[in-house]
């Protein structure tokens, strides 16, 4: 799994027997400054950008063989002893809600399996949105079959570029949908001013001091009012979307502050909107370990429980990529691996493309 904070590729190694799931190995491959940069160029049109997307598709497929031959050398294990790889490729667009709707995750599926010898299943997301789906999110399913509680309602957040919830209830359909922003405009602005990546356990942030009336407007912005199924990328959220909010005089470590608060606030009114009788939410993603969001979540979330997937047995930081691992098994089992009463499809499909060592 390579997300949308664009850091780099968590690669697990999973074993599924019967009904069970077993998390063997985890390795996590950066990327380089160089492909970062060049990765986010492509999320706006350019020039000879198909050119630039195909040479990056292969950049791409050699650093996914890197961290399969990291993960596997990590714990001895023989290529031949691998089912398939399972292998979300880089959103670099991501637009379900045009005429003809359409997501592009970049990957050379083909040169990935000639480099690892291992037969890949890619492309999760193209047959959701062609059944009228969101295409996203698409690990709820694996949330359900995972962490489903049968008298404790859950909710999963997943806080990543962009932050996501699936509510668990026994006695009710599984939802998910994007709640909004998760990293990505903090990581941005972050970078901007301090040079930083990301802002470490959210210590700037907890520095300055929320602006309420910019707050407001960023959750005025109609995303926020838009009914599940939904979803959404860097193609609605980014730092040009943000900067057309700002005056330019605010303090930029009070922009941080109201950046978390952002991420917080919509994430708990998706919880509370969707999710009311909710007991217990659980947090994976590199948000669980933003110290600031997460003691922001507890305090508008109280009388509830929450914590990091930890918990249930999975490390917050490979949820993701395990999720994936699941759902290229569905894809070689021939079962679905979507859920219409999340993405808002016409029925559940098999999802995926296989391309055979």
């Amino acid at each position: 799994m390579s997300g949308t904070s664009l850091d780099g590729v968590d690669a697990v190694l999973a074993d599924f027997k019967g009904n069970s799931s077993a998390l063997l190995q985890t390795y996590f491959q950066p990327y380089d400054n160089a492909l970062k940069e060049q990765l986010l160029a492509l999320h706006q049109s350019g020039n000879d950008e198909l050119h630039r997307a195909a040479i990056l598709g292969n950049q791409l497929s050699h650093c996914y063989a890197q961290a399969v031959t990291g993960l596997l050398k990590g714990v001895g294990i023989n290529s031949k002893q691998i089912a398939a790889i399972g292998c979300h490729g880089q959103t670099v667009r991501h637009c379900p809600e045009k005429t003809r709707g359409y997501t592009i995750q970049l990957v050379n599926s083909a040169l990935l399996a000639e480099l690892t010898g291992i037969s890949v299943v890619s492309d999760f997301r193209s047959r959701d949105i062609a059944a009228g789906g969101q295409g996203a999110p698409l690990v709820p399913a694996f949330h359900q079959a995972v962490f489903m509680h049968a008298s404790s309602p859950r909710v999963i957040v997943n806080i990543g570029g962009i932050a996501n919830i699936t509510r668990l209830h026994s006695r009710l359909p599984v939802i998910g949908f994007d709640s909004g922003p998760g990293n990505l405009l903090m990581d941005a602005w972050c970078l901007q001013y301090t040079g930083k990546h990301y802002d470490g356990n959210g210590r700037w942030a907890a520095s300055g001091h929320v602006i309420p009336a910019l707050l407001d407007t960023l959750l005025a912005d109609p995303y926020f009012e838009r009914n599940p199924p939904k979803s959404t990328g860097r193609d609605w959220f980014n730092l040009e979307w943000l900067q057309q909010k700002i005056s330019g005089s605010e303090p930029p470590v009070d922009v941080q502050a109201t950046l978390l608060q952002l991420t917080a606030h919509s994430i708990v009114a998706a919880v509370i909107d969707n999710c009311p009788d909710t007991e217990e939410i659980y947090v994976c993603g590199g948000g669980a370990h933003n110290a600031a969001l997460m003691k922001g979540l507890t305090d508008q979330l109280p009388g509830r429980k929450v914590g990091k997937t930890d918990l249930l047995g999975v490390a917050a930081d490979w949820v993701e990529a395990f999720a994936f691992a699941w759902l290229a098994q569905r894809t070689l089992l021939r079962e679905t691996g979507n859920l219409a009463s999340v993405t808002g499809a016409k029925g559940d499909r098999i999802l995926g493309a296989i391309y055979p060592a």
